[in-house]
C-alpha cells in the first residue's frame, strides 16, 4: 500500500468499478442457455444507489457480460455500464475524456491482472481483501472485505463520510 489515502477521499466524485470478483464473490452458475449467473451484496448496491443520488459518478467495467448483471446496475441507477470490455484501459480513458476527469477525482476499484492499467492511472487504486496479489502490491488501499461480500460499500462509505454525504435525509430510503 503506497500513500496516506484518507486525505485523498476528499477529492473523489467518479467510482470506477469491476464486476466480477469486486460486486460479486467471482463464482457464477451457469444456466442450460448458458447465462452466466452471479450473486451481488445488497448493502453494495445501497451504497452504490446512495452515491448516485449524492451526484457520485459510478462506472462499471467489466470483461464479463450477463444480462442479470445489466438488469441490476439498470435498477440501482447506474448509467455508464461496460459489459464484455475486452480491453479495460480503452474504456477507461474514454470515460476519463467523456467526462473530463482528473485522476484525483477518482477511484478505481479492481481485483485482478485486467484491472491493472486503468488502476495504475486512477488517483486512487483500491481492492477487496481476496484480489490478486499483483493487484493488493499496487493498491493505495485494500478493503478488509473480500469481492461480492460489502468491499464497494466499505469504499463509498468512507468517501461519503469524509464529505459529510452519509447520515442524512438521502440515507434513509431507496
Amino acid at each position: 500500500m503506497g500513500k496516506n489515502y484518507k486525505a485523498d477521499l476528499h477529492n473523489i466524485n467518479t467510482f470506477v468499478l469491476d464486476y466480477d470478483g469486486v460486486l460479486t464473490d467471482g463464482m457464477v452458475i451457469l444456466t442450460a442457455d448458458g447465462e452466466a449467473l452471479r450473486t451481488a451484496n445488497v448493502k453494495d448496491g445501497y451504497a452504490m444507489q446512495l452515491a448516485r443520488k449524492k451526484g457520485y459518478r459510478l462506472i462499471i467495467i467489466s470483461g464479463g457480460y450477463s444480462k442479470s448483471t445489466l438488469y441490476r446496475l439498470q435498477n440501482l441507477g447506474i448509467e455508464e455500464i461496460h459489459l464484455g470490455v475486452e480491453h479495460k484501459l480503452e474504456t477507461y480513458h474514454e470515460m476519463i475524456k467523456k467526462y473530463n476527469l482528473k485522476p484525483e477525482n477518482v477511484i478505481y476499484m479492481g481485483d485482478d491482472i485486467p484491472d491493472m492499467k486503468p488502476m495504475s492511472e486512477a488517483g486512487l487504486a483500491c481492492c477487496p481483501a481476496d484480489a490478486a496479489e499483483e493487484i493488493k502490491a499496487m493498491c493505495d488501499y485494500i478493503s478488509p472485505v473480500k469481492g461480492g461480500h460489502g468491499c464497494v460499500r466499505d469504499i463509498i462509505e468512507q468517501v461519503l463520510k469524509v464529505q459529510d454525504n452519509w447520515l442524512d435525509g438521502d440515507a434513509h430510503h431507496w
